[in-house]
Parts: C-alpha cells; structure tokens; sequence
C-alpha cells in the first residue's frame, strides 16, 4: 500500500488516494515549524527586551526609594533633635520657674528678716536715746551739786578705805556708762551692716528675678519656634511617607509585572523548546528517548516507524481532558490525533470513532504506528509489546505494555 494512501472504516478493500493529505503534510513539515519558531524568537525577543526594560524602571523605582528613604531619615532625625531641643527648653524653664519661686520665696523670707532687724534697730535706737539721756541728768547733777565739792568730798573721806570707796564708786558709773555706749555702738554697726547687707541682697534678688523673668520669655519664645519647625518637619516627614507610599506600589506594581512576563517567557521558551523539538522530530530528527532502537528493531514500514519514534518524543508531557496539544497537554485520542494530523492524515477525534479508522489488523501483526484501541482508551503501538499513550492526569503521556488491559482493536492507519 502507497503511503500516500489510507484505509478507511467499512468494507475491506476500498481505499481513498491521501494524495492532497501527503501534500499538506509536506508543506505543513516543510513551512509551518520554521515559521512558528520565527514568530516565537520575535515574541520572546520583544518579551526579553520589555522585561529588561520594567526592570531597569524597576531598578530606578527602587533607587529613588531609597533616596527617599535617606531624606526621610534625615527628617526624623531632624525630629528627634526638634523634640529633645523642646524638653529641654521646658526642662529648663520649669527649672527657672522653680528658680524663681525659690528666690521670691528667698525675698520674702529676707524681707522678714530685715522687718526683724529694723524692729531690732529701733530698739538700739531707744537705748540709745535712753543712755543719752541718762548721761546727760547725770551730767546735769554734777554740775548742778558742784562737781569741786563733790571731788573735795571726795577728798576728805576719811582714811584709805573711804577713799577707795570714794573712786570705786566714780569707776562704778564711768563703767556702766561706757558699757552702755559700747553696746549701743555695737548694736547700732551690726544693725547697719545687716540692714546694707539686706538691702544688697535684696537687690540682687530683684535682679535675679527680673533676669529670670527674661529668660522664661527668650525660652518661651525659642519653644514657640522650636515648636513650628517641629511641624514642619513632620508635615515633610508625612509628605516623604506618602511619596515613598506611591513609589512603594509602584515597585510592587512593576515586580508583579516582570514576574508575570518572566512566566510568560519561561512558557514561551518552553514552548519554543518543544515546538523545536516537534520540528526536529517531524523531519526525522529525533532526541532518543530509549525507544529509538526498539522501534527500528520491530518490523515495519519506514512511516510507520517514523511515526512511533515522533509520538515518543513527547513522553513525559501533561495529559489534559479534551486536549490536543502535544507540549500543552492531550488526551489520549487528542494525542494521536494530533500525531497524525502532523503527518498529514486526518483520522476521527473520539477514541470510540478510532476504533473504526483505518485497517484492522491482528495484535500479534501489530507495527509501529498503529493504534491500540481500549475500552475509551486508545495508544500508539511501538514494537515489543509496547504503547505510547496519553495515559492521566497523574502520569501523563508515557509508555506501557501494550495488553495491560482489554485490547478490542488494532487499526492501520497508514
């Protein structure tokens, strides 16, 4: 039989020439995966370059935040020094107030004190008065009683003794009197020193205050500006918290955007790869999967083999329901489905329509190439005992014994 031919289900004997189908095959094995793959390097250039790009922008997004980032350091710090400089200032003044209030309380106390002295002043003042007095009647009565007398009185005692007596009794008076003048002059300096040493202090207090005073409103003052440079500081801070905020999405936005391109590449590249692969192995090209030789060792023809070696190539890809994708994912009809449909042969889509396609021929005259046909199941036959098939979602496509179960048809397709 031409391999251009195929036999269809029905009565045996009747052929359909697939000389239109093994044209198409040729051009779709000759033009389509070179194709293909040009539009697949173009996409996965462009792709690469973009992604290059977002992450250059990226790179740049991430720079800025963390000159920011800096500045907003900076402004904190700034903070934190406004907000020290301001504890200190009411550290301080509530320092001078206390001052302040310790010193008036100083005043009142040196004012009593010199209410004291002034009262003690006045008293020194009477003695004083007294004493003069006093020593002015005594004064008054020597002279009045004539003082010759009185010394010729003395004169005249009578005896030592007397006379003794006499002068004892003059020193009695200048005593008392001197004494009395020592104290009033001792009272009266202690009183003026105290009193100028009071009056002094209480100046100095008076200035002490009026400087404090000055100093709790330079203080006062410093901690009104200290106190708008604070806000302002914080409003740049919140300014710097929203602009890195916005540059913070940004980075974000574009990191979710190169991750999704890079997964977009890897599936493009994939796809590449096993488009390649599909290329290669549509013009004879195959990587050996350790079938290679088993399939050459079975009897056969050459398309047929060349078929088998091309279904294994994608051993190990995924198995999806209603599939017919050989990289993406097939089911087990999609799968050889689309095997043939890549050499140009059309057969049915179900495994059920299948089972009537082509020839039937006898297991134990099985070739590579033909289809094992199951009870809603279907594979590739590949010499030795063996299928290839889209077997499930858990193993995907692999390769088994040809009679691991049920078999009710063989059919020849080419």
């Amino acid at each position: 039989m031409s391999k251009f031919q195929v036999r269809t289900s029905g009565k045996k004997g009747k052929t359909l020439h697939r000389v239109v189908a093994a044209v198409l095959s040729a051009v779709v094995l000759s033009t389509v995966p070179g194709d293909v793959m040009t539009v697949e390097a173009t996409s996965i250039s462009a792709l690469q370059n973009q992604i290059n790009k977002d992450q250059q922008n990226l790179n740049n997004i991430n720079n800025h935040l963390s000159e920011l980032a800096d500045e907003q350091d900076l402004v904190e710090e700034m903070i934190a020094d406004l907000n020290s400089e301001i504890l200190n200032m009411l550290t301080s003044i509530s320092l001078k107030e206390e001052e302040i209030a310790s010193k008036e309380q100083d005043i009142i106390n040196k004012q009593v004190e010199i209410d004291q002295m002034q009262l003690e002043y006045e008293a020194a003042k009477d003695r004083e008065e007294e004493q003069y007095q006093s020593m002015r009647s005594r004064i008054r009565l020597m002279y009045e009683n004539n003082s010759l007398s009185m010394f010729a009185r003395i004169l005249e005692s009578t005896g030592l003794s007397g006379l003794i007596n006499a002068a004892d009794y003059i020193e009695k008076i200048y005593k008392v009197d001197n004494d009395l003048l020592n104290e009033y002059e001792t009272t009266k300096n202690h009183v003026h020193d105290l009193w100028d040493q009071l009056v002094l202090e209480k100046q100095q207090l008076e200035n002490d205050k009026a400087q404090l005073e000055s100093d709790r409103a330079y203080l006062q003052t410093l901690k009104v500006e200290l106190d708008g440079k604070l806000a302002q500081k914080k409003q740049e801070s919140a300014n710097y918290e929203a602009e890195i905020k916005k540059y913070q999405q940004q980075a974000e936005a574009a990191k979710k955007k190169i991750q999704e391109e890079q997964k977009t590449l890897k599936k493009l590249q994939e796809e590449q790869k096993k488009q390649q692969q599909q290329a290669e192995a549509a013009n004879g090209n195959y990587t050996d999967t350790g079938y290679i030789a088993w399939i050459d060792g079975s009897s056969g023809s050459d398309l047929g083999k060349k078929i088998a070696k091309y279904a294994c190539q994608f051993i190990g890809n995924p198995y999806v329901y209603g599939g017919t994708s050989l990289t993406n994912g097939a089911d087990c009809s999609g799968f050889v489905y689309r095997i043939y449909g890549n050499f140009g042969y059309s057969i049915p889509r179900t495994s059920y329509e299948q089972r009537s396609a082509g020839s039937s021929v006898p297991y134990d005259e099985a070739q590579p190439g033909d289809l094992i046909c199951y009870d809603g199941h279907v594979g590739m036959y590949i010499g030795g005992g063996k299928i290839v098939h889209a077997s499930s979602a858990k193993t995907g496509i692999k390769v088994s014994n040809a009679t691991y179960r049920p078999i009710l048809a063989v059919r020849r397709i080419i």
